[in-house]
């Protein structure tokens, strides 16, 4: 927390969101998008050893899910914030230089599960014991990522004074620095509602709650994802009626709170069909079938 001359409480904003590594230039958002996907990855290859696989078998599968994700969530934000780039005025190379932020969540995890998929089939491993083990994972790389948010001073809410309200600066994305006033000062734009820490938290909840819930049930093949949607999709909802940032709409609302409640329902429907199903065993890199664990049974207590 931060004070002002009258005391006033708020949420700083960074005024810098790049550096310079000698000729490169180097993005806080791109390193918070590569945090999550470490500490993800490293979750899900200890989640899918309780499962009878191996880390090696994570990292053939991760090694297809990554990029197919970062090419999904970038479609899905230029086609659905397609002004910002092809409107007049516009440079739509800008559609290509993801590291000045853009990652759309629906685009990525769709177009991730494609690449899984690919990945688990390559390395021997059911589809649904991998997204199962990745689940938690994966809602701790989102919360990790929304912290390149912070850094860009973006996806924040509405304005207000609450003591926790976050300071926004006015940036250029293309130089990483905020932009200056006449007395050489960051340029403060307002002070908002942090929905980036908002989401970042919540999906820290959900990720522990998740896993209470599989070491505690026995969750069926594929259930797990299907909480993962429904618990993501139900704070996502609420975030994006907070949300002030220019954005798309249908009837009155923003495209993404559309897209949380539709993938809500979806996660709900598949829980349905998915929750009393048996838990299938991970072969080995040999080709051998491992032996169910003691979590495949339903009574162990994975990660």
């Amino acid at each position: 927390m931060s004070t002002r001359a009258t005391m006033e409480l708020f949420f700083p904003s960074p005024t810098v969101s790049a550096f310079q590594l000698g000729p490169l230039t180097i993005r806080f958002y791109a390193l918070a998008i590569l945090a999550g996907i470490v500490f993800g990855a490293w979750l899900t290859a200890r989640r899918l050893r309780a499962r009878g696989g191996t880390t090696a078998q994570t990292l053939d599968v991760v090694a297809w899910a990554v990029p197919f994700g970062i090419v999904g969530g970038r479609l899905y934000h230029v086609i659905t914030d397609n002004q910002l780039y092809f409107a007049p005025g516009r440079d739509p190379w800008g559609a290509l230089r993801i590291w000045e932020g853009g990652l759309g969540i629906w685009g990525a995890v769709a177009l991730g599960l494609v690449g899984a998929a690919i990945g688990a089939h390559r390395a021997g491993v059911p589809f649904t014991a991998f997204v199962d083990a990745a689940a938690p994972g994966l809602l701790i790389a989102q919360g990790l990522g929304r912290w390149g948010n912070w850094f860009n001073n973006e996806l924040y809410g509405q304005a207000t004074d609450l003591p926790w309200k976050l300071r926004i600066h006015a940036m250029d994305q293309a130089t990483g620095q905020a932009l200056t006033g006449p007395d050489g000062s960051a340029e403060i734009i307002g002070y908002f509602q942090p929905t980036f820490l908002y989401e970042s938290l919540w999906c820290l909840a959900a990720a522990s709650l998740l896993m209470f819930l599989d070491r505690k049930y026995s969750l069926g093949a594929g259930s797990v994802f299907a909480v993962y949607i429904m618990l993501y999709t139900a704070g996502r909802f609420v975030f994006e009626l907070l949300r002030s940032d220019p954005a798309n709409t249908i009837l009155g609302l923003r495209v993404n709170t559309w897209a949380a409640a539709l993938v809500f329902l979806g996660g709900l429907v598949l829980f349905q069909v998915r929750r009393r199903r048996p838990r299938s065993a991970v072969e080995h890199d040999q080709g051998s079938a491992a032996q169910p664990t003691s979590d495949i049974q339903g009574k162990g207590t994975p990660v």
